[in-house]
């Protein structure tokens, strides 16, 4: 048997409360769309906030790849500028005892042997100055840490005031603008 039982209504459960919730449900309703709007904006702008920041962040790498291949080129050529510098300082080496073996040898000598010297001086010279090998000029002129080596001081003089130059016992050599050897000098101090 079903049971049929009826109920009535009372005064809460009057349409016209129902009414009146459902209009305060709807503007509940809107106002959490418009605060997920306000959310929805903010989300935007922090969104653009973290593509402005990538964006600079790219850049920078871009600049330090850019300086990095410019730092990279820029040692190439350095090294390719000073590539003979060590062949350089071999042939000096050379140079100095071809130098002492024509010391050992009177200058009035000529022997085939004292004119081979000579001649092969003069050519292992000329090759070392078209590569950019140059004398530094040391003689009377002011004493230089960085190209110069004092070997010993001598008591200044009005020809040799104190830090000039007063003898060189031996040649310095530069390649291109780099020290290649420093002259060794007797210094008036």
């Amino acid at each position: 048997m079903i049971n049929f039982s009826r109920q009535y209504m009372t005064d809460e459960d009057s349409p016209i409360e129902e009414v009146v919730e459902l209009e305060e449900t709807s503007e509940e309703i809107t106002e959490e769309i418009i605060e997920k709007e306000l959310t929805i904006e903010e989300k935007y702008v922090q969104l653009e906030e973290k593509l402005e920041k990538a964006e600079a962040e790219v850049g920078y790498r871009d600049a330090e790849i850019i300086n990095v291949r410019k730092r990279l080129i820029a040692e190439k050529s350095t090294l390719i500028r000073y590539s003979g510098f060590n062949l350089a300082n071999r042939m000096l080496r050379v140079l100095g005892d071809v130098d002492r073996a024509l010391l050992m040898i009177d200058q009035e000598n000529n022997s085939p042997e004292a004119e081979g010297l000579r001649l092969i001086r003069t050519k292992l010279w000329q090759e070392l100055t078209q590569d950019g090998v140059t004398h530094i000029v040391a003689l009377n002129s002011e004493f230089n840490p960085n190209i110069h080596e004092a070997i010993t001081t001598v008591p200044p003089t009005d020809e040799f005031p104190s830090g000039k130059i007063v003898d060189v016992l031996e040649e310095g050599y530069l390649y291109k603008d780099k020290l290649l050897k420093a002259s060794k000098v007797v210094v008036s101090s």
